[in-house]
């Protein structure tokens, strides 16, 4: 008998857009064979199923399951793709772990903790062979802030939203007359703000996730963008960024990376697939960790489905393997 999954996206931030660009992928390109797939969209105050028909099902949240030609639906796990808040910060995880469902992404603990920017970079800076960059992590925006910032940090700085995703919020900041707007940005989009030194270097992102026993880290791809750094635009507006999977690294580089990155899987506790962007510095070949994204894009062209194609699988394997996984893992 094939088992009944919940794709669940949507969500509460501006990342709802790519949520449902992802799902709309993962939709058509999961086995059928195998899975009978309903869509699930969570919005605040407002979660459905959306019929053949395009009549709205709402879901019962009390055991998370839908009506359908009047007879009841329950789901034996959930493929979540829901971007950014609740499906990336550990609440949906939280609700679904209390109802017994498995789900394809990390648990609770680690997608709040990782959503935190600061928070992360504090757990995963003791790794071997793994540097951050110098950052001072801001829970008001206060004009102190500005001499604090000058004083223990050095231009060119990022400013960033430190819960936000898919680089919303964020700015460079070349000069202390453009710190003040930067901050403005960022929290307008959060209530922490993580400020931090440039790195100069070569930036790649790289898959990882677990199944059949093993980790598997996938080949990294690197990022060339002809914007100041990899914002929204340069991600999701075809044409602004040039992205070479595998990316071009030494031999030394590419097992160096895959030791530190499966260390940070580790740490971290996480489940499914995730995506950790890093640079390589320029003038000494340091490995600097920028984030991790326990909820990465699945559309077309997004950096897993470039990854996974890249070592010879099929992306609805890959999402079968996924799937799979949750189930042996709960």
């Amino acid at each position: 008998m094939k088992k009944k999954i919940a794709l669940v996206t949507g969500g509460f931030t501006g990342e709802s857009v790519v949520s449902l660009k992802s799902a709309a992928v993962v939709e058509r390109t999961i086995d059928k064979s195998r899975y009978d797939l309903f869509k699930i969209l969570v919005y605040p105050g407002d979660w459905y199923h959306e019929a053949a028909d395009g009549q709205k099902v709402p879901v019962d949240l009390n055991d998370f399951s839908i009506q359908v030609e009047g007879k009841k639906i329950t789901f034996d796990g959930v493929f979540n793709i829901l971007h950014g808040s609740p499906g990336e910060d550990g609440k949906l995880a939280g609700y679904f772990d209390m109802l017994g469902i498995p789900y394809t992404t990390c648990d609770a603990l680690t997608s709040a903790i990782t959503m935190n920017k600061g928070y992360t970079k504090a757990i995963v800076q003791d790794i071997p062979e793994l540097f951050v960059a110098r950052s001072i992590q801001l829970f008001e925006n206060k004009v102190e802030n500005l001499e604090m910032i000058q004083k223990e940090l050095r231009f060119p700085l990022f400013v960033k939203p430190n819960n936000g995703g898919s680089s919303i919020g964020m700015s460079k900041v070349k000069v202390p007359s453009e710190l003040q707007e930067a901050l403005d940005k960022a929290f307008a989009e959060d209530n922490q703000v993580l400020v931090e030194e440039f790195v100069s270097g070569r930036e790649f992102s790289i898959g990882v996730y677990h199944a059949k026993g093993k980790t598997t880290v996938l080949p990294a791809t690197e990022i060339i963008s002809s914007k100041e750094f990899f914002d929204f635009e340069a991600k999701y507006s075809p044409g602004v960024t040039e992205e070479i999977t595998p990316g071009r690294m030494s031999e030394e580089e590419t097992e160096r990376v895959k030791r530190i990155i499966e260390r940070v899987y580790q740490k971290l506790n996480c489940k499914g697939a995730v995506r950790i962007d890093y640079f390589l510095e320029y003038e000494t070949d340091k490995f600097y960790f920028i984030e991790i994204n326990t909820v990465p894009g699945q559309t077309e062209t997004s950096l897993i489905s470039q990854q996974v194609r890249a070592i010879g699988m099929e992306v609805k394997d890959f999402y079968t393997e996924l799937i799979e996984e949750m189930f042996t893992s709960t």
